[in-house]
């Protein structure tokens, strides 16, 4: 597994990260969780991608269990979480609207009980989720800070933050933002134009990708579009002697920003296939062939 510095100035993450937004819905016991993150590792996948709010904030402490029984895998991995978005939920009644806080006091609140869930005693990155329209940067800046002081976090950055977002909160902060993590993939375009990558090349950061398979949606949806990028990617998986899962992540992998790409699996032999995917080259013209099957035009 290729390994790289989502920003100059931080350590090495593997370029494939595992993500545990459905890990409630896996019906692993501690047991089968435990053999899950090992495979991972054994395949190079060190990365864990987590958010307080997944499994409607029960992922974590899932996750936590395993560690707890197996603690040395700890060492092995790195732990970025997500802060930031309120749910609805019995499992935090008070809160009657599903809204964003971004306060000093929710991050803080948060971060910690992620720490608590997750059986560690520093996260290695975490993002803010999503962007807040009430999010005051100067104070969101000075609460990293002091939780990176404290030696509870490692490193920070953002989540669906525009360009624009992005360098706000840059401005505010004394240590860089590691990665902005953003929806794209094949279905999914919007990255690619509206100046997220870009940004990512201008200051020497790789963005983290998620629903790098649009939910789905690209083995499934029965659409235009949908159908013309899975036939082409299903010509190319004969080209080269893959799957269509590997097609669609080495086309991702080929944009220049030099992207981490989140997946969200629960089956190994998925994860096996994942693992493979840097190993991709994609020669120029065969993904422009893709982008022209998911535009429906070539390009001008």
């Amino acid at each position: 597994m290729k390994r790289i510095h989502l920003h100059p100035d931080a350590p090495m993450f593997s370029q494939i990260s595992a993500g545990f937004w459905r890990l409630n819905e896996w019906e692993f016991d501690t047991k089968a969780l435990i053999g899950f993150i090992e495979h991972c590792l054994d395949l190079g996948i060190t990365t864990f991608d987590h958010a307080d709010i997944y499994g409607e904030y029960g992922n974590e402490a899932l996750f936590g269990i395993a560690l707890k029984e197996q603690p040395g895998l700890r060492d092995k991995m790195e732990l970025v979480t997500k802060c930031g978005i309120c749910l609805t939920t019995s499992n935090r009644p008070d809160h009657t609207v599903q809204h964003y806080n971004t306060t000093a006091a929710h991050i803080r609140a948060s971060i910690e009980q992620s720490l608590k869930n997750l059986e560690t005693k520093m996260i290695d990155l975490v993002l803010i989720h999503r962007p807040d329209p009430l999010m005051n940067a100067t104070e969101m800046a000075e609460i990293f800070s002091a939780l990176i002081e404290e030696g509870k976090i490692r490193h920070v950055g953002v989540s669906n933050f525009t360009p624009s977002q992005f360098e706000m909160f840059q401005s505010k902060l004394d240590v860089p933002l590691l990665t902005n993590q953003v929806e794209c993939s094949l279905l999914y375009l919007n990255p690619i134009y509206d100046g997220t990558f870009d940004q990512a090349q201008k200051f020497g950061f790789s963005p983290m990708i998620w629903s790098p398979f649009a939910g789905g949606r690209l083995f499934t949806e029965n659409s235009d579009r949908a159908n013309r990028v899975r036939h082409i990617c299903n010509e190319m998986a004969i080209k080269y002697g893959v799957t269509v899962d590997q097609i669609a992540l080495a086309w991702l992998l080929r944009l220049p920003c030099n992207p981490q790409l989140v997946i969200g699996t629960g089956k190994k032999e998925r994860a096996s296939i994942a693992a493979a995917a840097p190993e991709l080259q994609l020669e120029r013209q065969d993904w422009y062939k893709l982008l022209e099957a998911s535009n429906g035009h070539p390009v001008p």
